[in-house]
């Protein structure tokens, strides 16, 4: 869908950094869970060589734990080289900045200038060659529910404040998680 007004951009824009975001996001965790796993399998290998020099145990399996465990860290440690998490993780950071640049200054215009859509049609380009496609699609429907949840209690958050300005009691219902209306009007006021 073609883009044509300033408010379509602003929206398009913010889901599309949302969705970056959330790449980022996951890419980070997985980096974060590999190395983490690098942690634990190199203190359970120096574990285990402290155990076995103060037991005294020198059988043949037990020199091999060792070894075993080394090529098992130094294996993951490739996988994440391969895996390229920093490099990735940079291309969506400088893309995001880009979305993110282009987004203030579409929010600081009136109109939509030729060289707004320039800019926009730029950072799509950055967006477009920072995530493969599948992952692209699976973060943007991810953003764009996010991003309708927001608009939706933004909007119930505007309909008690305009309530609570004609003085109906509004009580809250922070406890509630359902997704509903966290804010109830007192029966009682009306």
């Amino acid at each position: 869908m073609e883009k044509t007004s300033l408010p379509l951009i602003v929206q398009d824009l913010k889901s599309k950094r949302d969705a970056l975001s959330l790449a980022h996001e996951q890419l980070k965790k997985d980096s974060d869970d590999w190395n983490k796993c690098i942690i634990v399998l190199s203190l359970l290998c120096g574990m285990f060589e402290s155990a076995k020099i103060r037991m005294g145990w020198d059988s043949n399996i037990v020199a091999l734990v060792p070894i075993a465990l080394s090529s098992i860290i130094a294996s993951i440690s490739a996988l994440i080289k391969f895996k390229k998490f920093p490099e990735q993780m940079e291309v969506i950071l400088q893309s995001q900045s880009l979305l993110t640049h282009t987004l203030n200054n579409a929010r600081n215009q009136t109109e939509l200038t030729t060289q707004l859509y320039k800019e926009y049609t730029d950072s799509l380009e950055k967006l477009e060659t920072s995530i493969y496609p599948d992952l692209r699609k699976k973060y943007l429907k991810i953003s764009h529910n996010n991003l309708i949840s927001i608009i939706k209690q933004e909007q119930r958050f505007f309909d008690a404040l305009s309530l609570a300005e004609r003085g109906i009691h509004i009580t809250s219902n922070s406890s509630d998680t359902s997704g509903e209306n966290p804010m109830s009007v007192d029966e009682e006021t009306l």
